[in-house]
């Protein structure tokens, strides 16, 4: 997959792998994530071991990732396969300690994640989460909903 996108496109590929069977060396970089909000052992360390080798000998920028799952009104694909509890969105306090231990041992993205429940679906939407302080926002399952919604948010900086 990661050799037909680039075919298409100048842009870095960034890997953002579920486990260490989707780690491949023909990409740019790699979201090395740990999933922190969780104890899961599997997501929090066991995956990063089984990569840790094959991303070693590979070309990849890794940029080492805090994975914090937060419950976005339904259950997800991450909370079912890695048997983690979302953290609640108002659990603010917890979830800036979850944060801020993702800071002290040393990653340098914080990725917060609602999953494929998230609701965000509206310009609007989209325009608050950056004023909240998000970087990027992760908008997916937006498109899978609705094809014609880049076309809604597209002046969202104008």
């Amino acid at each position: 997959m990661v050799i037909e996108i680039k075919k298409h496109t100048n842009l870095p590929v960034i890997l953002f792998p579920g486990s260490s069977n989707q780690v491949t060396s023909k990409a740019d970089g790699i979201l090395f994530l740990s999933l922190i909000s969780g104890r899961n052992p599997e997501y929090l360390i066991q995956q990063q071991v089984d990569s840790a080798l094959k991303v070693y000998q590979s070309n990849l920028e890794v940029i080492p990732t805090g994975y914090i799952l937060i419950n976005g009104g339904s259950m997800t694909t991450v909370e079912r396969i890695s048997r983690t509890k979302p953290m609640p969105q108002t659990a603010y306090e917890a979830i800036l300690k979850t944060a801020l231990a993702g800071q002290f041992s040393g990653k340098k993205l914080i990725y917060l994640e609602a999953g494929s429940g998230a609701e965000i679906r509206s310009r609007m939407q989209l325009k608050n989460a950056y004023d909240s302080g998000a970087d990027i926002v992760v908008i997916g399952t937006a498109f899978e909903k609705d094809s014609t919604f880049f076309n809604k948010i597209k002046k969202i900086h104008e």
